[in-house]
């Protein structure tokens, strides 16, 4: 067999290489050839997964955080060729959210689930932005959680913890914004402290912001938070994100759809698999089982 291995030396804690020579072993002993290629600059990954001649390969797999898989995705989802492989995920960032999900946190285990041929098929969230159309397959966030990833990124050298600090942040920042929500056929105009749709469950480092979602249902889950909420109770529910508790409060609403929409009157900035990318308004619908991952 034949894979394409994308690794980017910048992600989490910068110990790719080290998690390289890790996982080396697993694809030797089975006679596998990797074609290794390290990332040099920002979407450079989107790039060879767009532009890369996929004849002869059994599979595109990325050695690096959500970040780098979001571009992996993006690009392979753009190809002109329309080639599809399926993907396997080494996870090698600070979040590791879709590895969480998968059961696949530990980059030897992320090994064997691909030399073993072990896959399933997963669902891709399009989202379309006027002219442009882009994909997600972990999380789309819009208010907060945009503030909380725009902060995050200037927090890197913190390590792993620097979005609970983001987070704490901008809660004392609290922040709220007018938009009009669409959700499948049901329409709300009122002012949000943030709103956050999931493919996965977890988001960051481990916390469970959708506790029901699930990677292959077809559907995306929306947390919806009120704008009214205050500081301290916005402090109360944090801690609960690691459990997946806070949707029980009463200022959460929870949906689950195959569509959304999000329409404001600005372009506010997107938080799409913790990268902040893309402008509202969007309109976001879900591909069932449209990619396949080793897992």
């Amino acid at each position: 067999m034949r894979f394409i291995l994308i690794v980017n030396p910048y992600s989490g804690k910068k110990r790719s290489k080290q998690i390289l020579d890790l996982i080396k072993p697993v694809f030797d002993s089975k006679r596998i050839d990797l074609a290794v290629i390290f990332t040099e600059f920002s979407g450079h990954a989107r790039q060879l997964a767009n532009k890369l001649k996929f004849d002869g390969y059994d599979g595109f797999l990325v050695l690096g955080g959500d970040g780098t898989l979001n571009e992996v995705v993006n690009g392979m989802f753009q190809r002109q060729d329309g080639m599809i492989l399926p993907i396997g995920l080494i996870p090698g960032g600070s979040g590791n959210s879709i590895a969480y999900d998968l059961d696949l946190r530990d980059p030897v285990v992320a090994a064997k689930a691909i030399v073993n041929h072990q896959n399933r098929a997963l669902d891709i969230a399009q989202i379309n932005m006027g002219q442009n159309v882009i994909y997600s397959i972990n999380l789309i966030g819009w208010g907060l959680i945009t503030d909380v990833g725009k902060r995050a990124e200037s927090l890197r050298w913190i390590g792993t913890s620097r979005y609970t600090v983001s987070s704490l942040i901008e809660i004392m920042l609290r922040k709220s914004r007018k938009v009009k929500l669409v959700i499948d056929d049901k329409t709300f105009s009122d002012a949000f402290t943030f709103i956050v749709a999931c493919n996965s469950i977890h988001i960051g480092k481990g916390m469970k912001m959708a506790p029901y979602a699930k990677l292959d249902d077809g559907l995306i889950d929306l947390l919806v938070v009120d704008a009214n909420i205050s500081r301290r109770r916005l402090f109360t529910v944090l801690p609960k994100l690691f459990d997946g508790t806070h949707v029980n409060e009463p200022e959460v609403t929870y949906y689950q759809a195959s569509s959304f929409s999000i329409l404001s009157d600005t372009d506010d900035i997107l938080n799409i698999d913790g990268e902040l990318v893309g402008n509202t308004p969007i309109t976001v619908t879900m591909l069932k089982h449209s990619v396949k991952m080793f897992a």
